[in-house]
Parts: C-alpha cells; sequence; structure tokens
C-alpha cells in the first residue's frame, strides 16, 4: 500500500501505479452523492465514518444541502445537528438511543423508530429512496474488497443493493464474514487515520458476579451463546471459564469474549450454523477486542438480518439468550427501553433472541437485572408497570428472570406462580409489599 493526495492506493501494474478509483483527497467529496432531501444510512457504534460526517454537518451549517436525514442506531457522537441546529437541512432518525442521543430524544430534536433489530434493514429500506451508506473500513485487500470492520448490522445488507461512500483507516480490523464490499460498488472512498471509539468493560459488583453464576450454572457445555450489552452478561462470560465447546451467536462482540476464545472454552463445535465460527453483527470494546479481530479467521461478522433472525436461532440446539432489562411486573412482562415513562434505549435485538431461545430445542431464554434501583429504595420487580412504561419482552416470551436472590423460571407456570416466583426473588425488603399488592390485584 502507498499513499496518493493523503488516501491509501494499491500499487498495482494493471493500474500502472494510479491510485485506486473512486479515492479522493477531501472527506467534502462525499457531498457531491448527496441528493437534496435524501437520507443517508450511518453503520452504529465505532463504525460510524466520523470525518465523513463531519464534512456533511459542516455543509448543513453553510446551507450548503437541505433535506437530509440520517438513519443510525447507536450513536456515539455528539453533533450538533442531533440538537436540532439544522433542523429543514439535516435531522436524525434513531432505531436505538445511546447516551447522545436519549437527551436529544426527549429534547424532540432526534425522532425513534420502534423496531426489533432483525428488521431495522427493511424498515430503513421501507423508508428510503437510494439512500447513500456511508461507512469506516479497513484498507482494500490486494482483491479489492474492503472490509466494513467492526461492523455488518444492517449496513451490509445493502452491499449490492444500495450506494456506498468509505471512510478508510487502518486502525479498523480487517474482518470476515458477509461485510466484505468491492471497490467497484462504492461511488468513493477517502483515508482518515483516527483512533476506533472505545468502550471500557462497565465495572463488575458483587451482585453482577452472584446473578452471573447463577445464569452460568444452567448453561450446559455445548450450548450456543448470546449475551446482551450491560455489566451482568459480562460477568456471566467471565463466569464461564470452565465450560468446553461453547458456541457464540450474538450481536455483540464485547471484550467478554477474547479470554474465552484464546482459553479454548469457545470453539464452535457443536453449533448447527457457522460451525467452529464466532457469529457477531458488531463489535463495540476496547482496542484488546479490536486487534483479536484483525485477520482473525474464527470470527464472521453477518448481517443483523440473519444475525438475529429468529427463525434460525430456533434451529439451533440448546441456543441460549441473555439479556438485561430495567424492571420485571407480575405477569412477567420485561419493560426493557423505557424508564419513568420515557423513552432510554429501544428494543434492540433482545426480542430477537429470546423467540430463538424459546423454540430451540433446549434453549434457554435469561433476563438478568438487579433486584433494586436508587441504592435499593426502588423495587425493580413491580406489580404493575406505571403509564409510559413500554413492554419489550412479553409475558407470553419471557423464560427465566434472574437477580442477586436467585431464578424465577416462569416459562408455563400460571399466573399466581410467576407472581409468587418473582417476589421471592425481589429484595427482602420489598416483599412485604410485593406480597400485599399481589394479593390485592388477586395474582395469589
Amino acid at each position: 500500500m502507498a499513499a496518493c493526495g493523503g488516501v491509501l492506493t494499491r500499487l498495482d501494474p494493471a493500474l500502472n501505479h494510479s491510485p485506486i478509483p473512486n479515492c479522493s483527497a477531501s472527506a467534502d467529496a462525499v457531498l457531491e452523492h448527496i441528493r437534496p432531501h435524501s437520507d443517508i444510512v450511518v453503520p452504529l457504534g465505532a463504525g460510524e465514518p466520523v470525518a465523513l460526517m463531519d464534512a456533511i454537518e459542516a455543509a448543513a451549517a453553510r446551507g450548503d444541502i437541505e433535506g437530509i436525514a440520517v438513519h443510525q442506531m447507536h450513536a456515539l457522537h455528539d453533533r450538533p445537528y442531533l440538537h436540532g441546529a439544522y433542523p429543514d437541512r439535516l435531522r436524525h432518525i434513531a432505531y436505538f438511543l445511546s447516551q447522545v442521543t436519549r437527551p436529544c430524544y426527549v429534547a424532540g430534536t432526534v425522532e425513534l423508530v420502534p423496531n426489533h433489530f432483525s428488521e431495522v434493514y427493511g424498515h430503513i429500506a421501507r423508508r428510503t429512496n437510494d439512500p447513500l451508506v456511508i461507512a469506516s473500513a479497513s484498507p482494500p485487500d490486494r482483491h479489492g474488497y474492503f472490509s466494513l470492520g467492526v461492523t455488518a448490522d444492517y449496513t451490509s445488507s445493502f452491499i449490492g443493493r444500495g450506494r456506498f461512500f468509505l471512510e478508510v483507516n487502518s486502525r479498523m480490523p480487517r474482518t470476515f464474514g458477509r461485510n466484505q464490499i468491492h471497490i467497484s460498488q462504492v461511488e468513493g472512498w477517502i483515508s482518515n487515520e483516527r483512533e476506533l471509539d472505545e468502550v471500557q468493560p462497565p465495572a463488575l459488583d458483587a451482585l453482577d458476579h452472584t446473578i452471573a453464576g447463577y445464569v452460568a450454572d444452567r448453561i450446559a457445555d455445548g450450548a450456543c451463546l448470546q449475551t446482551g450489552i450491560g455489566a451482568i452478561p459480562n460477568a456471566i462470560m467471565s463466569a464461564l471459564s470452565h465450560h468446553r465447546d461453547l458456541g457464540v451467536h450474538t450481536e455483540l462482540l464485547s471484550n467478554g469474549l477474547v479470554d474465552l476464545v484464546e482459553q479454548g472454552v469457545v470453539n464452535g463445535v457443536r453449533k448447527l450454523h457457522n460451525r467452529t465460527k464466532v457469529v457477531g453483527t458488531f463489535a463495540l470494546g476496547t482496542r484488546r477486542l479490536y486487534d483479536f479481530l484483525h485477520e482473525n479467521t474464527a470470527v464472521e461478522l453477518w448481517s443483523a438480518r440473519y444475525v438475529n433472525d429468529p427463525r434460525l436461532l430456533s434451529r439451533e440446539r440448546n441456543f441460549v439468550s441473555i439479556n438485561a432489562t430495567l424492571s420485571v411486573d407480575f405477569l412477567g412482562q420485561c419493560a426493557s427501553e423505557t424508564l419513568n415513562g420515557s423513552y432510554y434505549s429501544s428494543s434492540g435485538g433482545q426480542v430477537d433472541f429470546a423467540r430463538g431461545a424459546m423454540y430451540s430445542e433446549g434453549g434457554q431464554g435469561f433476563i438478568v437485572l438487579h433486584s433494586t434501583a436508587k441504592h435499593g429504595s426502588v423495587s425493580r420487580i413491580v406489580p404493575q408497570f406505571a403509564p409510559g412504561e413500554v413492554v419489550t419482552l412479553s409475558k407470553n416470551t419471557v423464560d427465566k428472570v434472574v437477580t442477586e436472590y436467585g431464578v424465577a423460571e416462569l416459562r408455563a407456570k400460571t399466573v399466581r406462580e410467576r407472581a409468587s416466583a418473582l417476589i421471592a426473588i425481589a429484595h427482602p425488603d420489598h416483599r412485604d409489599h410485593l406480597t400485599h399488592e399481589a394479593r390485592r390485584l388477586g395474582y395469589v
């Protein structure tokens, strides 16, 4: 590889040592491919092309673009347009709220589309007409293929179906699976050398480890795992070091995965789909994770349409889904995306994976949470949800609910049995009140 005008180029005799077609020295080149009143699709998390988004936002500030909508899950970079700086020029449509977009949604400057992660590509395709996908990527290999690196998510589903403009970063790991795109399929690309966005693993406390122990004890050798975002799922990964022949088929690849693969705990030899491979749809963690992923043939990134498809998951034996929630009511309903009646995130893949586990032979679905919030003053096991709370996982799908006080097994249980089991894993300080409310509701 060599540099040409500040961008990477391939020295190929057939090209007479000329730059790779469509490379540009300036991020402003992307503006030539943005049409008025059109749509831009951006990968989630560390897949965001920061320089391209900077150029697009600067164009909005100058008034050079008009009526543009940006479609993205889980944005990491705070930007003026998210706060309504250019409402008629550039607006944001979210498919999952992050720490950055959450207050913007509350303020009304960001819109949110309810969804299951497996269906996000379909929603974007339905809402848009000839969108431009902009994404970070690894440098092209000797065959002319870029890799979308830490993402496949919904963007990889546009390969061969939509226009792409890439931001190439040599620090982006080259990953395998279904997230490669040939140079002939891109409208253009630039180079931007920058460190990838990192998210440190959450700090774990004694409650996280206790909950992790309950879950790990119920996972059999050879199971295929999905773990969600948060401290407890990370603690569960660390509690599996003595298991054997585990498989991974999950949306998020995080730091907790690295040790299990390097220890030989995760090898995927008993999987049905993508046997011997770790499968995910995006990665978000530290440099250690990104270095682990680089040119690692044991890991594959596939689109969320594939990874999160409950129909595919149901055919995987002993599939285990592990996700966190914010609150559970006596019926077993899980409110995982709202807090005090306001949107906090979105559904993500929780329902996709829970339904896959529900139909898997030997499958299990775990919902994990601390029993209380606000230093123990608020029970997260509640009789009924308050107005405004949104049910993410229905009572008919939930399987096992786990707190630091044990496991409530809800599948095939009556309303009375559910309420009693959930009260038993609530914090002792709240059990009398919860029992009183269960009697008032006629549940026990």
